[in-house]
């Protein structure tokens, strides 16, 4: 159901956005590629483990894992790096609207996103090759519902797992970073916003932007979780609820929080 709602969500933004040209701005342009990429996203492990259930079955092969853990990293990279230039463009609207013109053309724009997809691009090419360089011998039993990195590290048989691991840390650091961009630029916007004189404005402009920041931070603190806990604090069920919540519930609820309160949105899609 939940992947059947990320479907229909994400499908319906595509086709509101492609086909109607008063939502080809910079803003909506931006969030057909996060559609996009929340698509890949979820299609990239939910269907295999939906395919297994039904078959009655829990294997995958080892080239189809690897498949998956590209894809997986080439969508949550650029999907992170995405909803970083889309709190930009949010604040170039709404902080620097005489600006907004110049700042965020054409050109800017496509480029931005051009960056965000060969950033989830160069992540994933880099984790998927150290990762299945690595030697495994502690069995074949990937405890998750997909191939996610921390638990095929267990299954390592020496030290150079530490290498990959050194990677995550300085991935971590880089999603970090781009977190504390989001957030910087949404606490320039509510300072902007508190400012406008119409309290119907400034409840407006909350409504949009809190959802937003809400997801985001889900997003971010669950997907370092997942990756820097400690394996004294893992557990099997922790383990499953962290990687629900970063990789099946952002994807089906980005479509809602996007078009919850977007009149052209709504009116396009009518």
């Amino acid at each position: 159901g939940i992947y059947l709602a990320a479907l229909l969500g994400n499908g319906l933004i595509i086709t509101a956005v492609a086909c109607d040209h008063h939502l080809h701005t910079p803003m909506y342009f931006f969030l057909l590629n996060l559609s996009l990429l929340d698509l890949g996203f979820i299609s990239s492990t939910v269907p295999k483990s939906m395919a297994n259930s039904l078959r009655d079955t829990r294997t995958i092969s080892y080239s189809g894992c690897a498949a998956q853990v590209f894809l997986f990293l080439f969508f949550l990279g650029g999907e992170l790096c995405l909803l970083t230039v889309m709190a930009y463009d949010r604040y170039v609207a709404i902080c620097r609207p005489l600006h907004y013109g110049t700042i965020m053309g054409s050109r800017a724009c496509v480029k931005m996103a051009a960056a965000a997809w060969a950033s989830g691009f160069l992540n994933a090419l880099i984790h998927t090759a150290h990762t299945f360089s690595i030697p495994l011998c502690q069995g074949n039993v990937v405890d998750q519902f997909f191939c996610e990195i921390p638990q095929i590290l267990k299954l390592s048989c020496s030290d150079s797992y530490l290498r990959e691991v050194g990677l995550i840390v300085v991935g971590a650091c880089l999603d970090f970073g781009c977190f504390v961009f989001i957030v910087l630029s949404y606490v320039q916007i509510f300072s902007a916003v508190l400012r406008i004189p119409s309290e119907q404005g400034r409840h407006k402009a909350f409504s949009m932007c809190l959802p937003h920041l809400a997801v985001v931070s889900l997003f971010v603190s669950t997907v370092l979780f997942a990756y820097l806990k400690p394996p004294s604090i893992s557990s099997p069920a922790m383990d499953l609820v962290v990687a629900v919540l970063y990789s099946v519930v952002p994807p089906s609820v980005n479509p809602l929080i996007y078009s919850m309160r977007n009149k052209e949105l709504k009116d396009a899609l009518r």
